[in-house]
């Protein structure tokens, strides 16, 4: 994907994020990913272990479809604690760089009473665009 990072001039940097980013190819929507395996197992309660294994388990998905991690144009994140998010921002930081390396697309996070699934802490969506 060729991806612009779209920041206005004269805001403030984004705190670990790109306000906007301009893609052309094939979209692809990958539907929200939780914090279990491939066999749909939770192999933790922990929240950056399931974090870890949403990120793993989108980047999967894309590399399925020809993809790679820097074509993600844009990540929606739900998580069920706040306050576990905050208080964890480090421990974040250094498990989405392990995965995504210095790939910051377009990214929204949600604060959610619960997911579906009820160990789930946290689920996050993801587009991609691919190249044509």
């Amino acid at each position: 994907m060729a991806a612009i990072t779209v920041h206005p001039e004269g805001w403030k940097p984004a705190k670990g994020y790109a306000n906007g980013i301009l893609a052309e190819g094939r979209v692809l929507f990958v539907g929200g990913q939780i914090g279990w395996n491939a066999d749909q197992v939770f192999e933790t309660t922990d929240f950056i272990g399931q974090m870890r294994q949403a990120l793993l388990n989108i980047r999967d998905v894309v590399t399925s479809a020809g993809g790679a991690v820097e074509d993600i144009a844009r990540l929606t994140w739900y998580v069920t604690d706040k306050q576990e998010y905050v208080k964890r921002q480090a421990d974040v930081g250094r498990a989405y760089r392990e995965i995504m390396g210095y790939h910051f697309p377009a990214m929204t996070m949600v604060v959610v009473a619960g997911l579906v699934e009820d160990e789930a802490l946290v689920e996050i969506e993801a587009t991609a665009v691919l190249s044509a």
